[in-house]
């Protein structure tokens, strides 16, 4: 689930969970696992953890992991595609139309650094809102924790 759509209080009663019942988060590194346990800890739920890591460590430890639909292009590729298209543009414009039009081009870079310096794309995002990237993704019901048996399995941790 998108994380600019997780609304905590549907979740659980979609998941007829209580806000003490114990809710592992998981994204592909851990930092978006992070923000979800945050948002779910202001909406009052104790229980929520990170899996430390995410499903790279997940999988790095040999641990299953089931995947939905392919998705056709990740959304870093599309920003990236997105975002390179636009340079090209405004300098093709700024060149042949107006010297004014290169400000696409520098407008593009600036939003390039500003999302390296803050970790917010604003192009991510409404790429993100896109028809071609939207999913429905049924939140699973119950997956495999850490066990003794995997000693090297990816463990909860609540972020810092």
């Amino acid at each position: 689930m998108p994380l600019d759509r997780l609304d905590p209080r549907t979740l659980a009663r979609e998941l007829n969970g209580a806000s003490n019942d114990p809710l592992y988060v998981m994204c592909k590194t851990g930092g978006r696992a992070a923000k979800a346990v945050e948002r779910f800890q202001a909406a009052g739920f104790s229980n929520v953890l990170a899996i430390a890591g995410g499903i790279v460590a997940w999988e790095q430890a040999g641990l299953p992991v089931v995947r939905g639909a392919p998705v056709a292009m990740s959304l870093e590729r599309q920003v990236r595609i997105a975002a390179g298209s636009l340079v090209v543009l405004g300098v093709v414009l700024g060149a042949w139309i107006h010297p004014a039009l290169y400000v696409l081009a520098a407008l593009i870079g600036c939003g390039l650094i500003f999302a390296g310096v803050t970790d917010w794309c604003g192009m991510g995002m409404l790429l993100a809102r896109m028809p071609w990237n939207q999913r429905n993704i049924p939140a699973c019901p119950s997956a495999p924790l850490p066990t003794p048996e995997h000693p090297s399995a990816p463990s909860p941790s609540a972020p810092s």
